[in-house]
């Protein structure tokens, strides 16, 4: 029950003065001594509390005050450490970027929800498709197309009519966004330690840009993609609200 616990919280007025409150009751403790980081905000700060802190090795309790809040708890100010100490850890394994562009340079990033490439102007997108430097499609023509793990699949991947993958699946989600050809192609489940390469074909003409969660690149001619071997990070759920049972209910919510 004594578990030394840094607070860090979106900079919207309610995540703000949960801060403040719990700052009060419970003290605060800076990151690098910390045993558990909590996180006040939305899915999308989650995100940007795992990047920051993923080096850290240590996890992640959020609360919800946010809008959605699909990796977070309920927000409940009273009984935390109880709730900390009781909350089960779930781990999950990003996915890594590199992406080269038409400047030659190259970027590593890495994604906890997805993989996003969208074309730039209003030219259609064409992208040659290989797994593990197989070609399955020599061309797809669409908006954009991404891959995402199981705790993205309910986010943006869900809303461009992806499947929802069960927690420790190990699988990953392509999707593609408004294909226009192949005209049937409504995306594959894939093994999670598969290699994706994405090609652009003509460049110049029909740019491309691709986007790791919130780290984004544009002008891209190659993207791979691949599950990281090396770097996870550790959530912590409210036991009556897991992430693996979340994603269940989730596809029997209409």
């Amino acid at each position: 029950m004594s578990q030394r616990i840094a607070f860090v919280a979106s900079p919207t007025d309610d995540a703000q003065a949960a801060l403040a409150i719990l700052k009060a009751q419970y003290g605060d403790t800076p990151p690098d001594q910390a045993q558990v980081i909590v996180a006040l905000g939305g899915d999308g700060f989650m995100l940007r509390t795992l990047h920051r802190h993923r080096a850290r090795a240590i996890p992640v309790y959020g609360m919800k005050l946010g809008t959605v809040g699909f990796l977070l708890n309920q927000h409940r100010p009273d009984e935390l450490l109880e709730r900390v100490a009781r909350a089960q850890p779930t781990v999950m394994r990003p996915l890594q970027m590199n992406a080269n562009s038409e400047s030659g340079s190259s970027v590593v990033a890495l994604a906890f929800n997805e993989v996003s490439l969208l074309r730039q102007t209003k030219q259609a997108a064409h992208i040659r498709v290989s797994l593990n430097d197989v070609v399955k499609i020599e061309e797809l023509m669409c908006d954009g197309v991404l891959v995402a793990t199981p705790a993205g699949s309910t986010a943006y991947n869900l809303s461009a009519h992806g499947p929802i993958l069960p927690f420790g699946s190990q699988l990953l989600a392509m999707t593609p966004i408004s294909p226009f050809r192949p005209r049937r192609w409504r995306g594959a489940v894939l093994p999670a330690r598969i290699e994706i390469k994405f090609e652009i074909l003509d460049p110049y003409k029909r740019p491309v840009s691709v986007t790791a969660d919130s780290n984004e690149v544009r002008d891209v001619v190659e993207v791979i993609i691949r599950e990281s071997a090396e770097q996870t990070v550790t959530l912590l759920f409210d036991p009556e609200h897991n992430l693996e049972e979340r994603i269940i209910n989730e596809q029997f919510t209409f």
